[in-house]
């Protein structure tokens, strides 16, 4: 498969992978090495970043259009995702209010529709 598809089911930002990741194809037995084994260079990227925007709106707990929305559609470090958490501004604490909000309203209508 190709580096940045492998990136992408690993959870990782290809472009802070190392040269010889981002050259060649992975095949899936060293996809599900990569998984089972990671390397350093993967431990560390997936502990500090920089992170891939599914990963970043999962952290913050917000959606990737959210992010795009307020213009922070870019990598972010796990140091700013913690910042951004304790200081968080006000599209941020919106965000992830109106996430949560649609997530209640969905377990609701899931729940009405189990119950007819």
């Amino acid at each position: 498969m190709k580096p940045q598809t492998a990136a992408k089911k690993l959870g990782i930002y290809l472009p802070a992978t190392p040269e010889e990741f981002q050259a060649g194809a992975v095949t899936h037995a060293e996809l599900k090495q990569l998984v089972e084994n990671p390397p350093e260079w993967l431990s560390e990227l997936r502990r500090t970043g920089p992170h891939p925007r599914p990963v970043v709106a999962q952290k913050l707990g917000i959606t990737i259009a959210a992010l795009k929305r307020n213009e922070m559609d870019q990598p972010l470090t796990t140091a700013e995702i913690k910042a951004l958490l304790e200081d968080q501004p006000e599209w941020l604490r919106a965000a992830r209010t109106a996430l949560a909000e649609g997530r209640e309203s969905a377990e609701a209508d899931a729940e009405a529709e189990a119950t007819e």
